[in-house]
C-alpha cells in the first residue's frame, strides 16, 4: 500500500525559513511527479509547486522566488524549501505523489504557522 508522509512543519517567525519533506513508500512504480499544495480551513487546496520526472519544476506566482521544490524522484523524497515566510503562508501543507502506474496518493499534511 502506498504511503506518503510530510514532515518539517512548525512555527516560524515572519521572514524565517522552513524545509518540508515528502517521502513516499510502498509502490513498485517510479514517481512521475510530486506536487506541493496548501490549504487554509474553509478554503480550497492551492497548488504551490511541482517537480516532474527529469527535474523540471513549476511554481505558483504566490511562491515564486521564495519557495524551492527539489529532490530525487528515484529516491522517493522531495523537499519544499520555504524562505521569507509571511503570515499569509500559514496553512496545512500537503504533498501529492503521482506514480507512473497511474496511482496518485496524498499525505496527511503538515501544519506551517508563521507568526511572531
Amino acid at each position: 500500500q502506498v504511503q506518503v508522509a510530510e514532515s518539517g512543519g512548525g512555527l516560524v517567525q515572519p521572514g524565517g525559513s522552513l524545509r518540508l519533506a515528502c517521502a513516499a513508500s510502498g509502490s513498485s512504480a517510479n514517481i512521475a511527479a510530486v506536487d506541493w499544495y496548501r490549504q487554509d480551513p474553509g478554503k480550497q487546496r492551492d497548488l504551490l509547486a511541482s517537480i516532474v520526472f527529469g527535474g523540471r519544476t513549476l511554481y505558483a506566482d504566490s511562491v515564486k522566488g521564495r519557495f524551492t521544490i527539489s529532490g530525487d524522484l528515484a529516491k522517493n523524497t522531495v523537499y519544499l524549501q520555504m524562505n521569507s515566510l509571511k503570515p499569509e503562508d500559514t496553512a496545512v501543507y500537503y504533498c501529492n505523489v503521482n506514480f507512473f502506474d497511474g496511482v496518485s496518493s496524498w499525505g496527511q499534511g503538515t501544519q506551517v504557522t508563521v507568526s511572531s
